[in-house]
């Protein structure tokens, strides 16, 4: 099921809401945690929705690691160490997850090294595993380490099948979710509490179904066409790559403010997971901005453990690159991805280096004027738009293409106006949800639509920025200090419950309910 479906909106959540609040009515009910199986049914439903497959996989990966945690909690009388069964643990979710993520890319990596024709039956990849699956080796960590405690398997189900953050995230720890149900204004309906939520829900559909998927339709095409072989022109890829990083910024962006919307109507405060990250100013800064849950895990989980700075600059180095490398991995069985991680493996080296060096000549990183601070945004957004040619593209031959042609290699002629562009897709007949990309859908319509964007994710404030005090979110982001004066402006119109802010919520969600006709997945459901 998806956030931006109809079955979801006007049938799934409100009956959720409704039965949750009905429920914890009753106090009877409550001490018997009859709210809490209500949400676990309910999440259950949400993720069987469309294959019911695969709730064997997740019911099965709770047991498992539910069992693991309650022996590491009480490990009196065990033949193995605690450390051992956290390797078992560990190990048992990694075999569990590669089984399903990375098994065809093995044995298709496999058959094309050493020439053989092993054939597997093609393995379906169960929606949200990379989550749920990190999210429980986290938890495994926490017990062992005494950080955390085992709870009872009813908690622990919700803890992990939480219909929210189910599907793609944000990465939450149990120390961050459940002591919420310890207070009881969690279960105790709030007008508030249902408008900032239901604001922030509607803002991040309207980012995905107006924004995001409105720009798609130009990434695709170029990306379609070079892995069809065709030589795209200097503005062309430039062009799709524009467009397939304020896609996936505005996809991914609007799926995590409707997961902090949900949760927050129904009294839980998720962590932050996304934060204005084309306004970085180093990729250090663009990796605690984007996917912030996932980049703390791979920081607390991998990077730390394999010696992180601590060891001098070379292993620095080193921990960093195996670090991004598994990252890419992580979000897709393919060559793309782990060379897309590579990539940033590097990009983080180089940073790390850069700002040693600076450290060396005295130099006070967080007294940078506006010049330093603008290249370093300039590099650093020229640098992400690179990388995410390879986290798109459906080969390394076809992302290739596309950055040499971005760097000039077919040429550097300046289109007129974009006005004629895209004649190539006449020929391909490439065809996107019934209407033909051709023409008709000119350049001078995709820069105009790519500015507009790069207007909005450079010069406007985010959602949590926008709400202001009413900011829903467990971790806010702390606050630059460098905020300058346009800030400030859009600070003074954020988020207030009056009339005005009512009208524009709904004007938004009447917008979005009249895309619903192309009803499309989250890119991150995918990983």
């Amino acid at each position: 099921m998806l956030f931006n479906s109809f079955e979801f909106i006007f049938f799934f959540l409100p009956i959720t809401l409704l039965g949750f609040f009905v429920i914890s009515r009753n106090s009877q009910a409550m001490r018997k945690n009859f709210p809490i199986y209500w949400l676990v049914i309910a999440s259950l439903v949400f993720y069987g929705w469309s294959n019911p497959k695969n709730l064997p996989v997740i019911i099965f990966s709770i047991l498992f690691n539910y069992l693991i945690a309650h022996l590491l909690s009480k490990p009196q009388g065990l033949s193995v160490s605690k450390k051992l069964l956290l390797f078992i643990g560990i190990c048992g979710n990694l075999i569990f997850l590669g089984y399903f993520k990375y098994t065809n890319f093995f044995v298709s990596n496999i058959n094309q090294i050493l020439g053989t024709e092993l054939q597997i039956s093609n393995i379906a990849l169960p929606l949200g595993i990379s989550f749920f699956t990190f999210q429980q080796i986290a938890y495994l960590v926490d017990v062992y380490k005494e950080e955390n405690e085992s709870h009872a398997i009813l908690k622990h189900s919700f803890f992990v099948t939480f219909f929210p953050y189910l599907m793609a995230g944000p990465i939450t720890h149990h120390k961050q979710i459940l002591p919420q149900f310890e207070n009881q204004s969690t279960f105790r309906f709030s007008s508030q509490a249902l408008a900032v939520g239901l604001t922030v829900f509607v803002t991040g559909l309207f980012k995905k179904v107006v924004l995001a998927d409105s720009i798609s339709s130009f990434a695709n095409a170029a990306f379609t066409a070079a892995g069809q072989g065709v030589n795209l022109t200097f503005s062309e890829a430039w062009a799709g790559a524009l467009a397939y990083t304020l896609q996936l910024y505005f996809d991914f962006s609007g799926y995590s403010d409707m997961a902090v919307g949900v949760g927050y109507m129904l009294g839980v405060k998720l962590p932050l997971n996304f934060h204005s990250p084309y306004k970085s100013i180093s990729i250090v800064d663009f990796w605690r901005r984007w996917h912030i849950t996932l980049s703390n895990f791979l920081r607390d989980y991998l990077y730390i453990p394999l010696g992180g700075s601590r060891k001098g600059g070379l292993r620095r180095s080193l921990n960093l690159m195996i670090t991004m490398l598994l990252g890419g991995l992580w979000h897709g069985a393919g060559w793309t991805f782990v060379f897309w991680g590579g990539l940033h493996g590097i990009y983080l080296m180089i940073n790390h280096q850069w700002r040693s060096f600076r450290k060396s000549l005295g130099h006070d990183l967080n007294k940078d004027g506006w010049l330093l601070r603008g290249i370093g945004w300039f590099v650093t957004f020229i640098a992400v738009v690179f990388s995410w040619v390879l986290f798109r593209a459906n080969s390394l031959k076809s992302a290739l293409a596309i950055i040499g042609s971005m760097i000039g290699i077919n040429g550097i002629a300046l289109p007129e106006f974009f006005e004629s562009k895209l004649g190539f897709l006449r020929n391909l007949g490439i065809s996107f949800d019934g209407f033909t990309v051709n023409v008709g859908i000119s350049q001078r319509y995709a820069v105009f639509g790519i500015a507009l964007l790069l207007i909005i994710v450079w010069f406007t404030p985010n959602t949590q920025e926008w709400m202001g005090k009413y900011n829903p979110v467990l971790t806010p982001f702390p606050a630059d200090k460098n905020r300058n004066r346009i800030d400030k402006f859009w600070q003074v119109l954020s988020w207030k419950p009056n009339k005005f802010w009512s009208v524009l919520t709904a004007c938004m969600t009447a917008i979005s309910l009249l895309c619903f006709a192309r009803v499309t997945e989250f890119l991150y459901f995918q990983f």
